[in-house]
């Protein structure tokens, strides 16, 4: 099969499917917020509060630049920041209606990558794959 590590795989992975350059450059500010929603539409599905430290674990960044990620969506009118329903020191993100569209919008566009990356793979290929992925 290969002599490659499971890690060497992964990454060589990951450096595959990053350099697959597809259709037009969306720019990096939009795929930052793009991110930020992400984090806080996966929050909202484990009942998490979308704090602003919730929000760069979620992430992965630090608190400063998920400050900067949350001030950007805000200002975009994808965000809400509110005071927390059980304390209000802390403040909570949630998405605005525009901030939902824009991620149903990314999320389909994230589908018609997917297809156009495997293309020519059969639909059993594309669900192991996404079991893979999954697993």
């Amino acid at each position: 099969m290969t002599d490659l590590g499971p890690g060497q795989v992964l990454f060589h992975f990951v450096r595959h499917w990053s350099r697959r350059s597809v259709a037009a450059d969306t720019g990096s500010e939009q795929g930052r917020l793009v991110l930020v929603c992400e984090a806080v539409h996966a929050l909202s599905l484990r009942a998490s509060p979308a704090t602003v430290n919730a929000i760069a674990q979620e992430v992965g960044i630090d608190q400063s630049g998920a400050s900067r990620l949350i001030k950007s969506a805000t200002a975009a009118g994808y965000f809400v920041m509110a005071a927390s329903a059980t304390d209000g020191r802390r403040r909570e993100a949630s998405l605005t209606h525009a901030g939902q569209l824009m991620l149903d919008q990314a999320h389909r566009w994230q589908e018609e990558m997917f297809v156009e990356l495997t293309t020519g793979w059969s639909d059993k290929k594309r669900r192991d794959f996404q079991q893979a992925m999954t697993d």
